[in-house]
C-alpha cells in the first residue's frame, strides 16, 4: 500500500479504499471463535448477517455467510451461542467496512467448553492463583459490603434480605450488571474493580442465581479470574447452586454455595452474637464468683488459725521458750561455777599442803648462805660460817660448827 502522496498530490478516498481491499484480499481464511450477539436472517435473503463478539473484551466483528452455510447449524445456533467460524477477511470498499465472510460455522459444545475450562483451570492453578495461601480472612463485621449482581435479581434479593435479617445495620454498595451474555464479563470486571477501589468497602460479593454451563461461563473467564486475584479487598463468590463450580469459586477468598449462604457467611447474626455475649458474660461471672468464693474460703481458713485468733500467743510461746532457755543457761552456768569452785578449793588445798610455808610450820627450817642461796648439803658449809635460818614465823642467824667425822 506504500504510495507517494503529499498535500498537493493526495489519494482519493476510493483509491485508498481499493488499496486497503486489495491488501485484505491477500489474507487467507482463519478460524475465529466468539459469541453471536446479533443475528439477522431476512426472509428471502441469500445472506445471513452476524455480529461476533469477544466475551472477554469489548470487541466485535461483522460476519456474513450464505444462507446455505448458516442453515446447516440453524437448529443449534442462536443469539448468545458460542461458535467457531472459518472465515476470510473481506473489505467492502463503498462503505469502508471490514467483515468476515464465513464458509463454515461450528457451534462450541458443552463438552468442548468444559475441556477448555479444565485447561484454563490447570494453567491458572500452575500460576498459584488458586493457592490457599493467597486467600484472606473476611472481616468479622464489615461496615460496607460491595455487591455485584443482576438488576432486580433473586440473587440480589437473597443477599440483601438475609444480610439485613441477620444484622439490620449492615450497608451495601450495589453494582447491577449483566450476569450472562456478551456484556457480562466486562461489566462484572468493571464493577469489581470499582468496588475494590472504594475506600469503605470491606468485602465484595459476586452473586448470581443458577443456570446452565453456558450461562455461567462469564464467571470462568480468564480476565475476571485475574481481576479478582489482583483485588486488595476480600472477594466472596456466590454463583449458582451447590453443584455449580465456576473458576471464580477457586480464586475467590471464600466460596459460598448460594447467594443466601454468602449473606450468612459474610454478616454475623445479631441474635447469635448477643447469645454468645450473654454466655460469655455468664461464664465470666461464674469464674469471678468461683474465684471470690475460693479466696473467701482461704481467708476464712487463715483467720481460723490459732496464730490469727490470738496473735500474742506466738509472743507468749517465744517468751516461755526464752525464759526456759534463760533458766537452763543459769543452771548450766551455776553448775560450771560450782564445779570450778570445788576444783579450785581442792587445788588450793594441795598447793597449801605442798608449799614451803607448810613445811616450815611443821618445824622445818631453811638455811641460806649470806648471798641468799639455799644450803643443800653439809659440805657446802664451812666452819664458823654465818648462816641464816628461816622458820615459819621469821628467821635468825646461826653459826655453823663443823664436827669431824666419827
Amino acid at each position: 500500500m506504500a504510495a507517494n502522496t503529499s498535500p498537493d498530490a493526495p489519494l482519493p478516498v476510493g483509491q485508498v479504499s481499493r488499496l486497503i481491499g486489495g491488501w485484505i484480499d491477500r489474507l487467507g481464511a482463519i478460524w475465529v471463535e466468539g459469541q453471536i450477539t446479533q443475528l439477522s436472517r431476512r426472509p428471502g435473503a441469500g445472506v445471513v448477517f452476524l455480529t461476533l463478539r469477544d466475551p472477554s473484551h469489548d470487541i466485535s466483528l461483522s460476519v456474513t455467510c450464505y444462507r446455505t452455510v448458516f442453515d446447516r447449524v440453524a437448529d443449534v445456533v442462536s443469539e448468545g451461542a458460542r461458535v467457531v467460524v472459518l472465515a476470510k477477511p473481506e473489505w467492502y470498499a463503498p462503505r469502508g467496512q471490514l467483515s468476515l465472510r464465513a464458509t463454515e460455522i461450528r457451534p462450541v459444545g458443552v463438552g468442548e467448553l468444559l475441556a477448555r475450562l479444565e485447561q484454563l483451570k490447570k494453567a491458572l492453578a500452575a500460576e498459584g492463583l488458586f493457592a490457599d495461601g493467597r486467600k484472606r480472612a473476611l472481616p468479622f463485621l464489615p461496615q460496607l459490603i460491595g455487591l455485584v449482581c443482576g438488576r432486580a435479581s433473586a440473587a440480589e434479593r437473597d443477599v440483601l434480605e438475609n444480610a439485613r435479617h441477620r444484622w439490620p445495620a449492615v450497608r451495601f454498595e450495589v453494582r447491577n450488571v449483566p450476569v450472562q451474555g456478551v456484556h457480562a464479563v466486562p461489566s462484572v470486571v468493571e464493577a469489581v474493580k470499582e468496588l475494590d477501589d472504594h475506600p469503605d468497602v470491606d468485602v465484595i460479593i459476586v452473586a448470581r442465581g443458577g443456570g446452565s454451563v453456558e450461562d455461567l461461563l462469564p464467571f470462568s473467564d480468564e480476565q475476571l479470574i485475574r481481576t479478582v486475584a489482583d483485588c486488595r479487598t476480600p472477594v466472596v463468590s456466590a454463583i449458582g447452586h451447590e453443584p455449580d463450580t465456576p473458576l471464580l469459586d477457586l480464586v475467590a477468598d471464600l466460596r459460598a454455595s448460594t447467594p443466601t449462604d454468602a449473606a450468612k457467611r459474610v454478616v454475623p447474626d445479631v441474635g447469635e452474637e448477643l447469645t454468645r455475649v450473654r454466655h460469655l458474660r455468664d461464664r465470666a461471672l461464674r469464674c469471678v464468683t468461683a474465684h471470690l468464693e475460693r479466696e473467701e474460703r482461704g481467708l476464712a481458713a487463715a483467720r481460723a488459725r490459732p496464730c490469727m485468733e490470738r496473735p500474742q500467743r506466738m509472743v507468749d510461746e517465744r517468751e516461755e521458750q526464752i525464759a526456759a532457755l534463760t533458766a537452763r543457761s543459769r543452771r548450766t552456768l551455776g553448775h560450771l561455777l560450782d564445779r570450778a569452785v570445788s576444783e579450785l578449793s581442792h587445788t588450793h588445798a594441795r598447793v597449801v599442803a605442798l608449799s614451803p610455808a607448810a613445811t616450815l610450820r611443821r618445824g622445818y627450817a631453811v638455811l641460806q648462805h649470806a648471798d641468799g642461796s639455799v644450803v643443800r648439803a653439809a659440805d657446802e658449809v664451812t666452819a664458823e660460817e654465818e648462816l641464816r635460818a628461816r622458820v615459819a614465823e621469821g628467821e635468825f642467824a646461826v653459826r655453823a660448827v663443823v664436827t669431824p667425822p666419827a
